[in-house]
Order: structure tokens, then sequence, then C-alpha cells
């Protein structure tokens, strides 16, 4: 009976324990470099973040060119006036 249990224990300690060693190294080093991966993941996200700050700056931009475009049409008109009156007002000083 003491030999099955001696057998049994010299097979745990020279086959399982090596396998089960080696399996968990792997493992280790699996997750060191899932952590390396997450580290440099984060590091672009960041850049990422600084690149795309400006984002609601450009929202306030454009609302506010769509907001000055009334005024701008009328700035086009009244300039549009002015030009037809200094363009009458060099005819009739060519035409003297």
């Amino acid at each position: 009976m003491l030999a099955i249990w001696s057998i049994t224990l010299l097979i745990v300690v020279l086959a399982i324990v090596p396998i089960a060693v080696s399996l968990l190294r792997r493992a280790l080093q699996a997750a060191r470099n899932i952590e390396t991966y997450f580290r440099d993941m984060k590091e672009a996200g960041l850049r990422i973040a600084d690149h795309t700050a400006a984002i609601p700056a450009l929202d306030e931009t454009i609302e506010t060119a769509v907001a000055m475009k009334p005024v701008t049409e009328g700035i086009e008109a009244k300039t549009g006036v002015v030009a037809g009156l200094l363009a009458l007002r060099a005819t009739k000083e060519n035409g003297r």
C-alpha cells in the first residue's frame, strides 16, 4: 500500500508539478504582455483625447458662423448698393 502512495507521489512530483509550473510561467508572461499592451493603449487613448479636445471649440465656431450668416447677407446687400452708387458717380464724372 505504501508503494502505491509512493509511486503516485513520485509521479506528481516529477510530472505534474513541472507541468503546472511551466503553465503558470506561461500565464504570468501572458499577463505581463497584456499589461504592456494596456499601457500602450492608454497612452494612445490619451493622445487621441488630446487631439480631439478642440471639437467643442469647433462646434462653437460653426454656431457663430451660422449666426453671422444673416448679418453677412445684409452687409453684402448694402455694399452692393454702395458699389452701384460709386459706379453711377464714376459714370457721371467720366461723362462730363
